[in-house]
């Protein structure tokens, strides 16, 4: 049912970025700001669903296992292990993962890429079925991966919106009730002028379009960690991408009540000289998001971006010290799997183990949420890096 009319000022004015140089700009009149106006969100059929569901997504103590690679990232997963990429090797992990007693204990949103949504378990049971058991919301990838920006410093941008409403709406049929779409932004490639608006703007209709159809957005213009950049430069360029998310959000009408972010943590690149402390990456993660994002989002849901499972959720727990204005979580998908699937090693014989295995890493990060997370007792696995250079899903 749709609800009262929620009101919305537009964003700070975009800074577009140019090596360690900005420059105000809005397009139109070059260098020259725009007079800022109320834009007045009409509530469409979905709204109060929107709100209801992304609350609880962002529900206390919970968070997202993210198992939405595509077919040929999750081959590579399989390939670790000494399986082939076929589906029914991958339908068998995935059941491992969704169908583990107790889940939505610490699990509040499972994203799945499209073969996931619409597969069962062996025993005929749909998987959205076994998610919504567990008090589970079923979530779906929507973007159609990264390709070459033409006119770009050798940047990408995300396709996927042609067809996005037609496909949201199957989706939404299907039982998925939120939707991811990840764009990157690489700092060692400048970022230019031209990339960061394109991420902005294909956030911003993907959000639009998903709303539309009933499914909460995640808006995730992930900071690569590749460079050699200080945690200052990550600082300054993750402030000037989420003030154009913003921006181009309201633009577009979209209900900030009605969406979740999954934001890249502030850090250094992955190849700079000193390694900083989780509670540096607190302090300087916190100081952006309270910069740019306003509290009437609900739930910032953290990509872990190649940390190590432990690093994560050492981050995560360094977040959650004090309150914050929204819900501070993971969306997690490699920190909360390397585990589980090492442990597994496709034996039938190992899925109880491996369940076992999510369901520490899951309670680890669920405590991490509450502030209470306690690094002892972790395993020398857990605490291995997982960063590859130009990692691609």
């Amino acid at each position: 049912m749709a609800s009262s009319a929620v009101v919305k000022l537009n964003a700070p004015a975009s800074s577009w970025i140019s090596g360690n140089h900005s420059i105000n700009q809005r397009p139109g009149s070059p260098g020259v700001l725009t007079p800022r106006r109320v834009s007045v969100i009409r509530a469409g059929s979905y709204t109060d669903e929107l709100i209801k569901t992304a609350k609880t997504v962002a529900s206390p103590g919970r968070g997202i296992l993210a198992i939405d690679e595509s077919n040929a990232t999750c081959g590579k997963r399989l390939a670790s292990i000494g399986l082939d990429n076929t589906e029914t090797n991958r339908q068998a992990y995935r059941q491992l993962l969704l169908t583990t007693p107790g889940l939505g204990e610490y699990i509040s949103g499972a994203i799945l890429f499209e073969e996931t949504l619409y597969q069962s378990t062996l025993d005929g049971k749909k998987f959205v079925d076994c998610l919504r058991d567990e008090n589970i919301i079923p979530g779906i990838k929507v973007d159609k991966g990264l390709v070459p920006l033409p006119g770009s410093n050798d940047e990408s941008w995300c396709q996927g919106l042609d067809g996005l409403a037609s496909r949201s709406a199957e989706y939404y049929k299907q039982g998925a009730r939120f939707a991811k779409w990840r764009t990157v932004v690489s700092i060692p490639c400048g970022p230019s002028a031209l990339a960061v608006k394109e991420a902005a703007w294909g956030l911003a209709r993907y959000a639009a379009i998903s709303q539309e159809n009933g499914l909460v957005p995640i808006v995730e213009p992930e900071i690569l960690l590749d460079g050699d950049h200080p945690i200052e430069r990550t600082l300054e360029v993750a402030e000037r991408v989420w003030s154009e998310v913003f921006y181009y959000l309201a633009e577009n009408n979209v209900i900030f009540e009605g969406i979740l972010l999954k934001p890249s943590m502030v850090t250094p690149g992955a190849d700079y000289k000193d390694k900083a402390s989780p509670e540096t990456i607190a302090k300087y993660t916190l100081t952006m998001l309270k910069r740019r994002v306003p509290p009437a989002v609900p739930g910032i849901m953290f990509l872990s971006g190649g940390q190590s499972e432990v690093e994560a959720t050492l981050n995560l727990n360094a977040m959650n010290q004090s309150a914050n204005p929204w819900h501070v979580s993971f969306s997690y998908a490699r920190a909360l799997q390397n585990t589980v699937l090492k442990t597994w090693q496709g034996r039938p014989e190992n899925v109880e183990a491996a369940q076992k295995a999510l369901l520490v890493r899951a309670k680890a990060n669920s405590l991490a949420q509450f502030g209470k997370y306690s690094e002892q007792g972790e395993s020398d696995e857990a605490k291995k890096g997982m960063f590859v250079k130009g990692y691609t899903y």
